[in-house]
């Protein structure tokens, strides 16, 4: 590895290795904390990239014809030096995702300017491609043949899509019966070794750890500090679109907590190197029956951590024992953000009413527009504050959810009755009609009928002659 560009710095004791010299487990030897990617030479002014140069060349190779090019990470590789040959990077094209606008929403909240980053664009549909196109470079170069990770749906599938390209092998192991089907057939495709254990995502961690450290296998988890590198990316993305301004705030699912510390990061980085002028607020949300970190803030200020046993059918946020709990709250605080819990049945409102600006999102994702209301309802967010929610997966990797959900059988009566009003407008069930135009148009009337809109007009019938 170039460790003249970068090395490890831990998060809790300070102490700073080279890369290569981290444990399997990426855990400090001294005090058990995570570690941190840092680029020494950005301290002397002379040695830092200039800003310009670099707002130039990256718009440039959005024309280029090379391979790393046409990658959303891999076009800012500046800014993550981490490989020592950037032959090793394997890609699959992740990144350059789209910033959406949300013109419902925005008009029902009174909010100017509302977007939706949507991660769930990339190519195994989520926000967990970023990071593993960087951390198993790494891997690929370091030499390794077997990457594992333990996983709740998503992470499994970025590992062994990336794995696969790289001809590497992979392992993965899932809660039992706790993750969605879509994410799991991928790993299935991609041909991981997947083991499903009778235990929680917290659980599958505890075992991945003990076994990478008796086999040489390199963990792909978020305790890699690598794939923070990558999920760092979408904040130049952001800042890129917005012509090298930044939105006032981001609102970003909470689950494992690399996320938000990863556009923290980067956002971080950006202004230390002139690229931008200030930071965004950075918002965690979490699922009320999985939030750690919302509880973390209301006993101590988000100085320590109690785990929870995570309850939520947003299964990719479904974690009580997050692993970047500290570097999440320090973006939290340092960038003037807050930490929220939305309900279930909020959760399927909102991802419901993300539909309907014809954005699909999995249940995860959508705990970012619920918490957004909060915010608003609260007068914490202005309306002419521009605001970007991080949408981080496709609609079609928890498809069982969206269906349940229009069918009427997502939720419980307790779960459902706070929302109720509001589910009903956009609940959408198929309905069983003969196979006639007559029953179809008589269909399509009753339901225009019920939701207030109005139903095509009917051409007149042609004179018998």
């Amino acid at each position: 590895m170039s460790d003249n560009l970068h090395q490890l710095r831990c998060f809790g004791c300070g102490q700073r290795i080279r890369g290569d010299q981290a444990g399997p487990n990426f855990r400090c030897a001294d005090c058990g904390d995570l570690f941190e990617v840092e680029y020494p030479g950005w301290s002397r002014v002379g040695d830092r990239p200039n800003a310009g140069a670099l707002k130039w060349l990256w718009r440039e190779r959005r024309l280029s014809n090379e391979k790393l090019d046409h990658s959303g990470v891999w076009r800012f590789r500046e800014l993550l030096p981490i490989l020592e040959n950037f032959d090793h990077a394997v890609t699959l094209r992740e990144g350059n995702t789209p910033l959406y606008h949300l013109p419902l929403a925005a008009r029902s909240l009174g909010i100017d300017a509302l977007f939706a980053k949507h991660q769930g664009m990339n190519p195994t549909g989520s926000f967990k491609d970023t990071g593993m196109t960087s951390a198993l470079s790494v891997a690929r170069e370091r030499g390794f043949e077997w990457v594992a990770c333990a996983s709740t749906g998503n992470t499994s599938a970025a590992m062994a899509a990336y794995a696969a390209r790289a001809g590497m092998r992979s392992l993965v192991l899932i809660p039992q019966g706790k993750i969605a089907w879509g994410k799991l057939s991928q790993a299935m495709d991609y041909g991981a070794v997947t083991c499903q254990l009778e235990t929680d995502f917290d659980g599958c961690v505890r075992v991945l750890t003990r076994i990478v450290e008796q086999a040489p296998i390199y963990l792909l988890n978020s305790v890699n500090p690598y794939r923070l590198e990558g999920q760092k990316t979408p904040a130049l993305e952001l800042a890129e679109a917005m012509d090298w301004n930044v939105p006032d705030h981001i609102l970003v699912p909470g689950g494992n907590l690399a996320n938000s510390s990863a556009l923290g990061k980067g956002f971080r980085e950006m202004k230390e190197l002139g690229l931008i002028t200030r930071v965004p607020r950075i918002t965690v949300v979490q699922a009320a029956g999985s939030a750690p970190l919302v509880h973390s803030f209301a006993a101590n200020g988000g100085q320590a951590l109690e785990p929870v046993e995570a309850q939520t059918r947003a299964t990719a946020i479904r974690i009580g024992n997050p692993a970047s709990w500290r570097k999440a709250a320090q973006v939290i605080r340092e960038t003037g953000g807050w930490c929220l819990d939305v309900s279930e049945g909020e959760i399927a409102v909102a991802k419901a009413e993300l539909g309907r600006e014809g954005i699909g999102s999995e249940p995860a994702s959508a705990v970012t527009l619920a918490g957004l209301k909060q915010l608003v309802a609260d007068g914490r967010i202005a309306s002419s504050e521009t605001v970007v929610l991080l949408l981080t997966g496709h609609t079609l990797k928890d498809a069982d959810y969206t269906i349940d959900f229009h069918r009427g059988t997502l939720l419980t009566e307790a779960e459902s009755a706070p929302v109720e009003a509001a589910m009903q407008p956009l609940r959408r069930n198929a309905v069983a009609v003969e196979a006639t135009p007559e029953a179809v148009l008589s269909a399509l009337r009753s339901v225009a009928q019920s939701d207030e809109i109005p139903a095509p007009q009917l051409a007149p019938a042609p004179q018998a002659h």
